[in-house]
């Protein structure tokens, strides 16, 4: 097991240069200049304007501006300063991601309850009306946009009903986070009532649990010893690698409920053009998706041996 972490650790190293490095890139090949947009219509004079590029990093050469950045972080935890207010990213981004955080967290538990139950019951009842009704529901969530689904909930429970908040207020509570959770978590819900049920619906059929009813095992336990225990592996690894897709799937859900979190503050660092910030919030979900892996990768290697062999 333990070499098995071991190379685990190795193969994340190149996939955090890599990514970082990609996303570097294509932030700093975004047209717009940070610095000119600090003066609006007003403008700047040009030797200011080449004074505070020089005081940012922004004059030299790209590939020095990653090596600076990247060295920043790995040796003294600095993700640089944001240009707009002048504070350090680290403190913006340690501002924004608790929200983001409580939010994706209350998603994630939606998504589990949910998701296993409507999965369970339909892979147990498998081509019944009971089965066919999730199917149904499920897809009618996949095959709906989350701006769409964030829109009919905003517009039917905040404006139509009045039983909740249009926007969540500044010191958001876990009642005004609930709605804006629904809509983050209920793409990835359907996917996890679906895989679920695919699972359980073969396993079903498998030859350990046609052996474990023959010995007269309780249905209880074959259910959930026997069936329960192979049947979520796959599940298991889409919840996980579905932990960072929650985090940066937030800015499209946090937009529609104005929750001031990791989401908004990507959208106003692209909009002012703030491509350190942008870098930043970016290189933490990278280590946050990286890390969720790491661990699905282990509780998979625990729920099936044969894996850490491979």
């Amino acid at each position: 097991m333990g070499r098995y972490v071991a190379r685990r650790l190795l193969q994340m190293i190149p996939v955090f240069f890599g990514t970082t490095l990609l996303i570097f890139f294509m932030v700093y090949s975004l047209p717009g200049d940070p610095v000119a947009g600090l003066f609006g219509d007003k403008g700047a004079d040009p030797a200011t304007l080449a004074a505070l590029r020089h005081q940012h990093g922004l004059d030299l050469p790209i590939w020095q501006q990653y090596y600076n950045y990247i060295t920043g972080i790995l040796f003294h935890f600095d993700f640089g300063t944001q240009i707009r207010s002048g504070r350090e990213i680290t403190e913006v981004i340690g501002g924004a991601f608790p929200v983001t955080i409580r939010l994706a967290f209350l998603a994630f538990a939606i998504e589990i309850v949910l998701g296993l139950a409507l999965g369970i019951v339909a892979g147990l009842k498998a081509g019944k009306l009971v089965d066919n009704i999730i199917l149904i529901l499920t897809l009618l969530i996949i095959s709906m946009p989350v701006f769409v689904l964030g829109f009919i909930v905003k517009s039917v429970f905040a404006f139509q009903l009045g039983w909740i908040e249009p926007n969540v207020s500044i010191n958001e509570t876990w009642g005004e986070l609930l709605a804006p959770a629904i809509v983050l978590g209920s793409l990835s819900l359907a996917y996890v009532a679906r895989l679920t049920r695919t699972s359980m619906a073969e396993n079903l059929r498998a030859d350990y649990v046609r052996t474990a009813v023959a010995k007269g095992l309780p249905k209880r336990r074959v259910i959930g010893v026997h069936l329960m225990r192979n049947s979520m592996i796959p599940v298991v690894t889409f919840l996980g690698t579905d932990i960072g897709a929650l985090m940066g799937g937030a800015v499209v859900t946090e937009g529609i409920f104005n929750v001031k979190g990791v989401g908004g503050l990507i959208y106003d660092s692209v909009v002012r053009r703030e491509g350190l910030t942008v870098v930043g919030v970016v290189t933490v979900l990278v280590v946050v998706y990286l890390i969720a892996s790491l661990l699905v990768d282990l509780l998979y290697a625990v729920m099936d041996p044969r894996i850490r062999y491979a």
